[in-house]
Parts: C-alpha cells; sequence; structure tokens
C-alpha cells in the first residue's frame, strides 16, 4: 500500500477525517494501477500455454524467451513476469529510474536518468538491442513498456550525441512542448524508437505490455513507440523544431539530421503495414481511466456523490487549476454538476512553462494556481497527484489546496502569487506540509485531479 506523509491528515482545513479520506481515495486510485498487479491480470500460465490477455502462446514453441523494456514500472512488470514464466525466461534487460529498482532473478535492471536522459539510459539502451538482436524466428521477446521509457531507453543514431538530446530535451521541456511532440522527434532522433525495437526484434514473436501514461492511450506515443507502427513522419518532426523555434538553437547534428530526413535520404520510421509487425502483438494492462474509475469507487464507498469528469485533462498547469477551482465554487454555490458532498476526478497530464527559477512540478503548481482561485471558499479542496510519485524534479508527487491555504501562507509571511511567478509550488506547500508525498510508487498513469466540496 502506498503511505502518504501522515502530515497531510493533521491540517485544520479540511477536518482531519476529510483529508483521510482523501488520502484513501488517492491510495486506492494507485494500487488500481500497481503495475505487478495490472501484469498478472492480463498474462499467466497454465503448463506450456501463455495467455497474454485473450490471446493463447505455446511456449514449447519458442527456444528462448527475452524481456526488455524500459519505463518508471519497469521493476515490478519485470518480477510479475519472472513469476509467471519462471526458468523458462532465457534473459532480460530493463532500464528503470534511479531509485526504482526492485530485486529480480534473471532480469537485469539498470538504473538510469529521467527526464533528462543520460549515459547509464544510452548503456542500457545497447545492451537491450543487443539482447534483442539474439532473438530469432522461434523465439518471443516480451517488452515491458511504462512511463519514462523514452528517457530511459535512448540511444541516438550515428552522429547526434547524449548531449546533443540533452540539450533539446531541456529546450523544449522549457517551452512547454507536450509529450506527444518529444515523442515524435526522440523516434527520428533515436535508434530503438518508432517501431525499430520491433523490427530489430523481427522475425521474433513480439509481445509488448503496456502500462500507459499518455492521454487517450495512444500506442505510437506511449514510450515513443518501440514495437507499433509510427505514425509521425521526418517532415512532422522538422515542423516541431520550427513551431518552438529551435531550427537556430537545436544542436547542428539534430538539425542536419531531421533535413536529410526530410530530404528522403534516410528512410523513415517503419509505418503501418510493414510486415514487421505482423508477429508483434502490443497490449494496455493499465491506464489513467483505471486509476480514476478505482478512485470513484472508493469515494462513493465512503459517503461521497462522485463524478469521473474527464481522462482526457491536458493544457498549462496554472490555468487547468483555476478552472478545478471554478468547479469547486460552482458545486459550493449551485450544487453542480454533482450535489455536495463531492468528489469530482480528471485525470490527464498538464505542461509547465517555466518563467522563473523556483522548484515544482506541474501538478504543484497545477494546486497553486488552485489555491489562489479557492481563496476564502469554505469546505472544499483541489488535490493534483502525480501517479508516478515525482512531480517534477521533486520529491513530492503533488500538493493539496483548499480555500483557507492563503491565509496559512499570508500567516508565514508567503506571497502565493509571488511563488507562482517563481514557478516555486515545491518550497509555497513544504511550508505548509501540504505536499502529497509517497516515494516512488513504481508505477505511472499519468496525474489524477480531485475535486472535494463538503
Amino acid at each position: 500500500m502506498v503511505l502518504f506523509d501522515p502530515r497531510l491528515t493533521q491540517r485544520p482545513e479540511p477536518t482531519g477525517t476529510q483529508r483521510q479520506q482523501i488520502v484513501e481515495i488517492l491510495t486506492a486510485a494507485l494500487e488500481a494501477v500497481d503495475p505487478a498487479v495490472a501484469v498478472l491480470r492480463h498474462l499467466h500460465r497454465e503448463g506450456d500455454t501463455l495467455w497474454v490477455g485473450d490471446a493463447r502462446y505455446n511456449l514449447s514453441e519458442y527456444r528462448h524467451i527475452y524481456v526488455v523494456g524500459a519505463g518508471k514500472a519497469g521493476a515490478p512488470m519485470a518480477q510479475a513476469v519472472e513469476q509467471v514464466l519462471g526458468e523458462r525466461l532465457t534473459a532480460g534487460r530493463v532500464n528503470v529510474k534511479y531509485g526504482y529498482t526492485l530485486p529480480t532473478r534473471t532480469i537485469e535492471l539498470t538504473e538510469a536518468g529521467h527526464p533528462l536522459p543520460d549515459q547509464a539510459g544510452v548503456t542500457g539502451a545497447q545492451r537491450i538491442v543487443e539482447l534483442v538482436r539474439q532473438a530469432q524466428e522461434g523465439d518471443l521477446v516480451i517488452c515491458l513498456l511504462s512511463g519514462g521509457g523514452s528517457a530511459l531507453m535512448s540511444l541516438p543514431v550515428e552522429g547526434v550525441s547524449l548531449d546533443d538530446m540533452q540539450v533539446l530535451t531541456d529546450a523544449l521541456l522549457r517551452r512547454g512542448a507536450v509529450i506527444n511532440e518529444m515523442n515524435a522527434l526522440r523516434k527520428h532522433l533515436e535508434q530503438i524508437k518508432g517501431g525499430n525495437l520491433a523490427r530489430l526484434a523481427h522475425p521474433a514473436q513480439v509481445i509488448s505490455l503496456i502500462l500507459s501514461d499518455v492521454v487517450g492511450n495512444p500506442l505510437d506515443v506511449i514510450a515513443s513507440g518501440p514495437t507499433v507502427p509510427d505514425h509521425s513522419t521526418f517532415a512532422e518532426a522538422y515542423q516541431i523544431l520550427e513551431r518552438y523555434d529551435l531550427v537556430e538553437d537545436a544542436p547542428a547534428p539534430i538539425v542536419q539530421h531531421l533535413q536529410r530526413g526530410v530530404r528522403g535520404e534516410i528512410p523513415d520510421t517503419p509505418q503501418e503495414g510493414n510486415p514487421i509487425f505482423q508477429r508483434t502483438r502490443n497490449l494496455i494492462v493499465a491506464s489513467n481511466a483505471i486509476a480514476a474509475e478505482a478512485a470513484e469507487r472508493a469515494a462513493r464507498e465512503r459517503g461521497y456523490h462522485p463524478l469521473l469528469l474527464s481522462t482526457y485533462v491536458e493544457g498549462e498547469a496554472r490555468e487547468v487549476g483555476k478552472v478545478f477551482a471554478a468547479i469547486a465554487r460552482e458545486v459550493a454555490a449551485a450544487q453542480r454538476p454533482v450535489a455536495a458532498p463531492a468528489c469530482i476526478i480528471a485525470g490527464g497530464e498538464t505542461t509547465v512553462t517555466i518563467r522563473g527559477s523556483g522548484k515544482g512540478g506541474r501538478n504543484q503548481e497545477m494546486a497553486l494556481s488552485a489555491a489562489i482561485a479557492l481563496a476564502g471558499l469554505d469546505n472544499a479542496a483541489v488535490v493534483c497527484l502525480a501517479t508516478d510519485g515525482s512531480d517534477g524534479p521533486t520529491d513530492a508527487s503533488g500538493a493539496l489546496a483548499d480555500g483557507a491555504t492563503l491565509a496559512r501562507a499570508a500567516a508565514l509571511g508567503l506571497d502565493a502569487r509571488a511563488y507562482l511567478a517563481n514557478n516555486d509550488s515545491y518550497a509555497f506547500f513544504r511550508a505548509l506540509d501540504d505536499l502529497l508525498l509517497t516515494g516512488p510508487t513504481n508505477t505511472n498513469v499519468n496525474d489524477l485531479v480531485f475535486v472535494f466540496v463538503w
């Protein structure tokens, strides 16, 4: 069970009981997308028969079974696969975020950097490629993918360095690029992504078990789609550089490689209809919707009127925070879209345009914006949670805001608007003991937002 910092239940507003209920609802959401449980729901074995969802595979037909992959949930997913396949596993290599390892027997875990890729991730990706290249016809490759997989399994194309990729990723993050845009570039600047892992494994049978961290669960975007047809092109990747005014500022090797691709001098990524995908199966085992639905059930069990509003929330974090505060005011004033006690749930992934020098994450920034808009409203709270337990470059998974947040901050001499302008939401909520602190959850299915009105 995920344990939240006990201080979260001890603040005066909302009451201790209400905060305890918040913790229980959030915990139910996270437990529903536990990676090991999710894998075991979809993968089981009966002798030599392996069931993957509703598909059946005869293990006696495979000489070797290899496991590869990357993502924040990679360790518990690997443990679950080992539990199912046991001695039938030949070897495995999976890249995970620093601090996210768990004990495994056959599958080797490599810790690497996220959100900025590092040399450890490149080395791990090279070893994954070496293992996949051993696969032949009559072998089975199981690929485990989850949030963070794009950064954790980074292997730049020849001529592009890791430093080049780090500079590009940092520039895109600072300009507020969305994950789909970043992944389109990665697919055309790296050797594994955009269907290329399936190409490397061909003609072996490939099964990908996927924990989705992307709004709408598009298979070609999650972890940059290493085992699915790519729907982006060199031309589209280059247009992203143009959109964010990076043609002049991005590293020259990156710009030159993309320009060569646009001119047709480099083959594009594998597209729909490519025969390499005839022996590839992709299955989503957990998603934001599953977590949100579990929270909805937990809220109902505790006497709330729950409403799952959407799992497609995107946009600038501070603007989205205002919207959820407005929903809280609507419930308080008019008892709609549901009556109090209300628990309105939404999921997705917002972005932050960095303007200041502070520290925070998209969920903490969203909560800070909501706190400003909620000021003076009694009996309401907005809770913003990163399901992976790490919101931005912080040890917090999010924050809780309520109608008394600004008053309590002012008593401590804190100006909420100044902290928001400086993108310093972490320091703001840390001073109030209103951070959500779970530690690494070893899962990642986007973010969840909760609007409570009592």
